[in-house]
């Protein structure tokens, strides 16, 4: 049975730091591309990064570009994200996804969910 298991959100100051992990189990978590997204209130889940299985190949939305870094750590079966430059636009829930191959592309299905994590910026 997989399982993702996100941590690390929390109340912070615009301008502020948060990071975010990941944990897998259940699958051979090297073996796939990852993602994180995220959903506020009232809309939709959108994408905010992903990373192929090696972590060599990273993507972002346009709106966290420059501000936020995916990472992963293949041994630990954790997957990161590094977010600096907090705006209150950044509140949502955030999710990390397991994709069903190896090669991240933008679009990717993911095939496994966590249940999410709650990153609140206030100004």
């Amino acid at each position: 049975q997989v399982q993702l298991v996100e941590s690390g959100g929390g109340l912070v100051q615009a301008g502020g730091s948060l990071r975010l992990s990941c944990v897998a189990s259940g699958r051979t978590f090297s073996n796939y591309a990852m993602g994180w997204f995220r959903q506020a209130p009232g809309k939709e889940r959108e994408f905010v990064a992903g990373i192929s299985w090696s972590g060599r190949v990273t993507d972002y939305a346009g709106s966290v570009k420059g501000r936020f870094t995916i990472s992963r750590d293949n041994a630990k079966n954790t997957m990161y994200l590094q977010m600096n430059g907090l705006k209150p636009e950044d509140t949502a829930d955030y999710y990390c996804g397991m994709s069903s191959g190896s090669t991240w592309y933008r679009g990717a299905r993911m095939a496994y969910w966590g249940a999410g994590t709650l990153v609140t910026v206030s100004s």
